[in-house]
């Protein structure tokens, strides 16, 4: 009897360990820091880099700004009278925050069924298809992290008409994108594990 207990006990402290990959790393403001302690996150980067054209740091200001890294992330619930809760605020889901509609777009179009929203590598993909979209229907460079910033969270069709232009919290957050990329840019230049 004392072997099963063992053997449950031990199975049990494995699961309790377990789900550590979607946990975001532990120094979000250090590029160097972030693919050391996931080397499996610069293979999507430089994966993506490769297929698309977005350049690393310009993929993860984004996921930054969108999820933290937290391959689980959600957006908030709403409530009705600040308790009775009405669902999500959309079907935004995983590192990139993709929306269904969107996730099921990109999936058709480039032909991957099986991607998933929290894993890394099939996040970075998604973002260099959209990116790519973005310049082709909107003009903006793959490097340019504002505008494709802009574009991500408005869409193509709301970045052509404007939309951002009266969301001064939003030209906020895109400029703050945009510093987080050029940083990311300077800290990656740096470490030896990226090149």
């Amino acid at each position: 009897m004392s072997r099963l207990l063992s053997a449950m006990l031990a199975v049990l402290l494995l699961a309790s360990c377990g789900g550590g990959s979607k946990s975001p790393p532990r120094n979000l403001d250090n590029a160097c820091s972030i693919i050391k302690e996931r080397p499996e996150f610069l293979k999507a980067f430089k994966s993506t880099q490769r297929r698309w054209g977005v350049p690393v740091h310009v993929q993860m200001a984004t996921i930054y700004q969108e999820s933290k890294f937290r391959a689980d992330a959600r957006t908030p619930f709403r409530y009705v009278l600040g308790v009775i809760p009405m669902g999500r605020q959309s079907s935004a889901y995983g590192y990139a925050q993709a929306l269904d509609g969107t996730w099921d777009q990109y999936r058709k179009s480039t032909g991957r069924r099986s991607a998933k929203r929290d894993r890394i590598k099939d996040a970075t993909d998604f973002m260099g298809w959209y990116m790519t979209e973005s310049k082709r229907r909107n003009g903006i460079r793959l490097s340019d992290a504002r505008n494709q910033y802009l574009a991500y969270h408005e869409g193509h069709t709301g970045y052509a008409r404007g939309t951002y232009r009266n969301k001064s919290w939003l030209l906020r957050i895109s400029g703050e994108v945009e510093a987080r990329s050029r940083m990311y840019r300077a800290q990656l230049e740096s470490c030896r594990k990226f090149r």
